[in-house]
């Protein structure tokens, strides 16, 4: 992924156009590190989202309104009370460092022109937001550093805000000619004594690993030989197009594109410019760079909020499975040892046939199995007479056969709950949203996993399954967790409809709405591929797949929410391949 100076450089190309001379008319912090200005500008209305996830910093303009929490944050209550009204100067990049700087010219309390910096640094775990005044002051950030975390620069209120430079990079922006480009990599790259890739991205600033491959490949330079390996000719055409890219960031001239792999259309690298090293795949351009941003990033954010957001129920869940395991091992443990309960039997029976045969004091008696002819050797008490050893395996018997009917129960209780721990798991890794999170935290909070609270009765959750239209025209729709599983199995199908789920594994109900229609077979393929790419396994390899007319399968009274049986199934081997199916938004 490179998210490096260059794609900053796009971003802020196409911020500055459609944004500078703009109003902030409003400000939102929806997530903790998290920024979503409205601008209205002669451009256009735009909102403009900063982020400083540590795992997906970020800058982009977004059609997306997301919900803010009742009571605004004190970062963004010190934004409102600066710059809300106020009007954008520039959005600017400091060379290619991964820095934009947003000016914004407003009146204070006096009624006086002011500026204000709002500072979004895109680095890694390193990302803040950070609000300065004209000289330079911070005001307040959307991360604190003290000296506690970082050595090298505070980011606090009052403290003066500087750019951190440790590593001594230069900027490939400094060089103003060609000549003085090659003076550059002459003292700064030629020398090194690694890759020629790795030396290109190591020794400036803003160039990312693939942008370095890409610089090597338009040169015809062996990326990972040294530049020993180079002769002049290679490392003049370097600097040509070193300088060539240089010129097109300068002028502003980008051309945003996603790669996209050939096989299954997934995206595999983005960038300003169209990649020449990705020849062999598909690549798809785009009006903006926040487009391009915001399309390869979209999944990823959602999954990694979702994910840290779902932590708690992850961990509950995975703490109550862990208990389920460890209970069934010892009762299957204990199972077993029932299992001599019949050879008890089989004992005290043949002392009752054969047991005047036994004499005072023996240790054991040798009779013949009538059910199998077979001799036996019965062990014997000595101290007890031979009905008197009778009716002690007898009552060994009977209290093995009791704990064997009590454990038979417990253990089909303690592998239902382990089943459905499993499933709740699967349901957690579908989830999409925060409504499916919701929906999750009710079943648990009704199972019992999690104390229930008054707030959690009077919350109506909506149930929003996936929806998916065939290559044949046939709604698909999917249940992202138990409940939705339920809604879609027995509210929503009806008896004629057609039901999947991957066998002996957890997975989501998916149903076929056939409407009174024939469905052809590669609709039902495509079905049974929906079931196994919604399943534990996620589709990765081929994985049996059972379907059934929905009229046949039934819940038992007092299941747990999502739990079905069925008899005459049908089964298909099928893969997780969903691409030739459309999906509907909701």
């Amino acid at each position: 992924m490179a998210f490096d100076g260059i794609s900053i450089a796009a971003l802020c190309s196409e911020l500055s156009d459609k944004l500078t001379r703009g109003r902030i008319a409003k400000i939102a912090q929806p997530e903790k590190d998290e920024l979503l200005l409205q601008i209205k500008s002669e451009a256009g209305n735009f909102r403009l989202l900063l982020s400083a996830d540590a795992s997906l910093p970020l800058i982009a303009l977004t059609e997306e309104n997301k919900k803010s929490p009742l009571t605004a944050p004190s970062f963004c209550m010190l934004l409102r009370k600066h710059i809300s009204g106020g009007r954008i100067l520039s959005i600017t990049q400091p060379g290619l460092d991964r820095i934009v700087e947003i000016e914004v010219e407003h009146l204070d309390e006096m009624g006086d022109l002011r500026s204000k910096k709002l500072i979004v640094e895109l680095m890694g775990k390193h990302s803040n937001l950070i609000f300065c005044d004209s000289d330079g002051k911070i005001l307040d950030a959307i991360k604190h550093v003290s000296a506690l975390v970082s050595s090298v620069r505070e980011v606090l209120p009052g403290k003066q805000y500087f750019r951190v430079d440790t590593d001594g990079k230069p900027d490939l922006m400094d060089a103003q000619s060609p000549e003085e480009l090659q003076r550059l990599l002459e003292s700064q790259l030629f020398s090194k004594p690694l890759p020629a890739f790795k030396a290109i991205y190591q020794s400036f600033r803003g160039i990312s690993p693939i942008m370095a491959q890409e610089i090597c490949y338009r040169s015809g330079i062996d990326g990972d030989r040294g530049f020993d390996a180079a002769d002049a000719e290679h490392k003049s055409k370097l600097v040509l197009t070193i300088w060539k890219l240089l010129s097109r960031i300068r002028s502003g001239e980008f051309s945003p594109c996603i790669v996209q792999a050939k096989e299954d259309g997934a995206p595999v690298e983005f960038g300003a410019f169209p990649y020449e090293i990705y020849a062999g795949e598909e690549t798809r351009s785009y009006e903006s760079m926040s487009e391009v941003v915001l399309a390869f990033y979209g999944r990823k954010a959602q999954v990694t909020r979702i994910r840290q957001k779902s932590a708690d129920l992850r961990h509950i869940t995975t703490v109550a499975l862990e208990r389920q395991c460890k209970k069934l091992s010892l009762q299957l443990g204990q199972l077993e040892d029932t299992q001599k309960r019949d050879k008890y039997k089989l004992y005290g029976e043949l002392l009752h046939t054969y047991g005047y045969l036994a004499e005072s004091g023996q240790k054991s008696l040798e009779a013949e199995n009538y059910y199998t002819n077979e001799p036996v050797t019965i062990p014997l008490d000595p101290t007890l007479t031979a009905m008197e050893n009778a009716k002690k395996y007898f009552d060994r018997y009977g209290k093995l056969k009791r704990t064997f009917e009590t454990l038979s129960v417990l253990v089909e209780e303690t592998r239902m709950q382990k089943e459905h721990l499993e499933s709740v798991l699967t349901s957690l890794n579908l989830a999409e949203n925060e409504e499916d999170l919701s929906q999750i935290r009710a079943e648990l909070v009704n199972a019992g996993y999690i104390k229930s609270h008054a707030k959690d009765k009077k919350k109506v959750i909506k149930s929003q399954p996936l929806h998916f239209v065939s290559s044949d025209g046939f709604d698909l729709y999917v249940g992202k967790n138990n409940f939705q599983n339920e809604e879609i199995t027995f509210k929503l199908a009806t008896g004629g409809d057609w039901w999947f789920h991957a066998k002996g594994m957890p997975g989501s109900h998916v149903i076929l709405k056939t409407e009174g229609k024939e469905v052809p077979d590669r609709t039902f393929e495509e079905a049974g591929s929906l079931a196994a790419h919604f399943s534990k396994s996620g589709g990765r390899d081929k994985i049996e797949v059972d379907y059934i007319q929905k009229k046949h399968v039934k819940k038992p009274a007092g299941a747990n929410p999502g739990f079905v049986v069925y008899y005459t199934n049908y089964s298909m081997l099928v893969d997780g391949d969903i691409s030739a199916l459309q999906k509907v938004s909701p």
